[in-house]
């Protein structure tokens, strides 16, 4: 297994933008109290939230909001919870804005979530659930040795966690409430939102930029400490369709046609090594997620990605032509495909502002954190939201493996997440000041 990890660095030295203790103990109560409402999304639905119990995390997040002291708390009829934190200085500061999503994958249940909490981790196998013998173990997820001596959360084996991405809506919270708690803590206006849908690709559908009001923006949404990423897959989704002809077996001949034996030919003429298991970095791929079918017809699902937005279009057309080539050896039209673009590298709307980048970079040195800058090998809202004009980077909220049994998320880590929000309003104020006085 070929993993590429870096170890977080926590340094111990002071800082002038260090900020006081933050309450881990709280900070894990708020995460397990948003884990154990299950939001997961439903793909199959056309309303927005795609599952009616969405609304219960958005409505707890709401009156949250409220009850901390944010102001213009709002909650619409998608169920997009946003609110503000006026600014408490006279400078001329930008407004910016962190965006988390409360839906989790349908991927993997959501239901029942049990959390466990495993303090001082000693770096050996975590078991999950002994009934079951679900193991966690580092043997394979080499990362949980970088959290040695660490508070770990993790599942019983039997759900995903939902810290992707309720750990970044914790992280949130609790900046704001520290912001609020600290107000000698200068700092320009700030814009929270909370979206649905995101893991079925729709949590920036229906968000308001002009409403929400931000400069730019952060996504919270990335795993490892550290992760700060502005560069994301150009995606889209392809359904490949095999028509075949159902004859009874014992009359078959030169009449039967098996729609899986073409689909098998269709899904060997891809590149078998330009798939996941095989690629990494900038590398794009074909990903075959589901397969339906009979001889009478046969349905293939693929996602399609790239960071090039030129091999992102040549992946796309050889989708088309693998089907075209297939139709010609048939001699009649059997296979038919259906592309839909899903979302695009948001890097070309960032590099024109890299300045909000270099911000989350200083807040994370600030915060003795190493800032490990890389692609992100997936979609997210911020890529969406960038495109409709919300300029917006993502930041680390801490959590592995997420959509699975195996996922968790180290407390310390969202700890530091608190913290670089924390200094990422610190550091905008300061800058504006310098600007103001030169």
């Amino acid at each position: 297994m070929l993993v590429n990890w870096v170890i977080p660095i926590f340094e111990e030295q002071p800082s002038r933008y260090s900020i006081a203790m933050i309450d881990q103990n709280k900070l894990i109560d708020r995460f397990l109290s948003y884990v154990t409402i299950d939001t997961e999304s439903d793909p199959k639905s056309d309303s927005t939230p795609s599952s009616q119990k969405q609304w219960d995390l958005a409505n707890l997040l709401y009156q949250q909001l409220k009850e901390i002291g944010m102001s213009d708390v709002s909650i619409d009829d998608k169920s997009y919870v946003m609110a503000s934190l006026p600014s408490n200085s006279d400078k001329d500061i930008p407004t910016i804005g962190f965006v988390s999503h409360f839906d989790t994958t349908p991927d993997f249940t959501g239901a029942n979530v049990k959390p466990q909490i495993h303090e001082n981790y000693d770096g050996k196998d975590i078991v999950l659930n002994a009934e079951k013998d679900i193991v966690l173990s580092p043997d394979y997820f080499e990362d949980l040795l970088l959290y040695k001596g660490q508070t770990l959360i993790t599942t019983d084996g039997t759900t995903l966690l939902g810290a992707d991405d309720k750990a970044g809506i914790t992280e949130i919270m609790e900046a704001m409430q520290y912001l609020i708690n600290n107000p000698e803590i200068e700092h320009g206006p700030l814009r929270v939102c909370f979206t649905p849908d995101e893991e079925i690709g729709r949590g920036a559908h229906h968000f308001d930029v002009q409403k929400f009001g931000a400069d730019w923006a952060y996504t919270i949404d990335g795993s490892q400490v550290g992760e700060l990423e502005y560069e994301n897959f150009n995606a889209a989704e392809a359904v490949v369709t095999i028509k075949g002809k159902i004859v009874h077996p014992g009359y078959a001949k030169g009449k039967l046609i098996n729609s899986m034996y073409i689909a098998t030919d269709y899904i060997n003429s891809l590149p078998r090594l330009e798939t996941p298991e095989h690629t990494e970095d900038r590398q794009g791929f074909f990903h075959l997620h589901t397969i339906s079918g009979d001889v009478d017809e046969t349905k293939l699902e693929y996602i399609i990605r790239d960071h090039d937005q030129g091999q992102f279009e040549a992946r796309k057309e050889m989708i088309q032509k693998v089907a075209t080539e297939l139709n010609q050896q048939q001699g009649q039209e059997l296979i038919s495909v259906d592309i839909k673009d899903q979302y695009f590298n948001m890097r070309e709307k960032i590099e024109p502002v890299m300045h909000i980048v270099a911000l989350a970079k200083e807040a994370m040195e600030a915060a003795h954190i190493t800032p490990l800058i890389k692609p992100i090998r997936g979609g997210t809202d911020g890529s969406q939201l960038s495109f409709m004009g919300l300029p917006c980077p993502n930041i680390f909220a801490g959590g592995h493996n997420f959509h699975g049994r195996y996922e968790y998320v180290p407390a310390e880590s969202m700890v530091k997440a608190v913290e670089v929000i924390v200094n990422i309003a610190k550091l905008a104020s300061q800058k504006a000041n310098s600007k103001n006085n030169s």
